[in-house]
């Protein structure tokens, strides 16, 4: 690595460590996030080593191709420690632009493309994942609601902080549900509203999973016939094969 990127590197590394207390003020989770790219040997497990060596962190291997659905993704990142370094690997390879897992798959006979449409049933979406990298946590919740309503606790909080782990909202939808719309609005009033919201999203989340997974069971059975179609006309003319580098790559 040239001296001046890696000194630039750890530069952007150290003040991120000594910055929590900003991004709490500024209402932003304390995140941050690096996209390594290259062939094998280029030193991406080298730098994720030595950034955890630097800023004496843990490290935890994501694995998403083996994570259920959002829900359980959700549930394993907040399980880690507030200092670490989360690596997902080949993240380009788990999930696709659609935001569903895709696995490089050979051919398959019907039986078992049934059989994998039934076991990945539910999945990890690319908005779910990076919604929780940019969303905004609870304690910064906190400091917005102090800074907009001068609460440093209420009743409806565990609600919202129930909510907040079932899905993601940006600093800037809290703040316009936090900030009153006129003087005679209570404390009560705004944090309903974003009750509300928050209750709308989680209910927008799960309906845009559902259609997804209509979706994916909707392109498995159409995999399932066209591999069934040549089984069932051998007998009567020859199979026809699609001329394409990958299929030429498998000869």
């Amino acid at each position: 690595m040239e001296p001046a990127k890696k000194e630039e590197i750890i530069e952007d590394l150290v003040t991120f460590s000594k910055s929590k207390d900003f991004y709490g003020r500024i209402g932003k989770a304390w995140k941050r996030g690096y996209l390594l790219y290259g062939p094998p040997g280029t030193g991406k497990s080298t730098m994720i080593a030595a950034m955890a060596n630097l800023l004496n962190y843990d490290v935890y291997d994501l694995e998403l191709t083996a994570v259920k659905d959002n829900t359980e993704l959700r549930r394993l990142l907040i399980e880690t420690t507030s200092k670490s370094i989360i690596v997902i690997e080949d993240i380009d390879c788990s999930l696709d632009l659609t935001g569903q897992r895709t696995n490089k798959r050979e051919e398959k006979s019907p039986d078992e493309i049934r059989k994998e449409q039934e076991e990945s049933s539910s999945k990890v979406t690319l908005s779910g994942l990076l919604n929780f990298i940019d969303g905004l946590c609870f304690e910064a919740f906190k400091v917005l609601s102090r800074n907009y309503l001068r609460l440093e606790a209420h009743p409806l909080f565990d609600r919202i902080e129930s909510l907040m782990k079932e899905t993601t909202i940006t600093p800037a939808d809290v703040a316009e549900n936090l900030m009153p719309k006129s003087p005679l609005d209570a404390a009560d009033k705004c944090l309903s509203r974003l009750i509300q919201v928050l209750e709308e999203t989680k209910a927008a989340a799960a309906a845009a999973e559902k259609d997804e997974k209509e979706a994916s069971t909707k392109n498995a059975q159409s995999s399932i016939k066209a591999a069934e179609v040549p089984a069932m006309e051998d007998a009567a003319c020859p199979t026809t094969r699609k001329l394409s580098p990958t299929s030429q790559n498998m000869k």
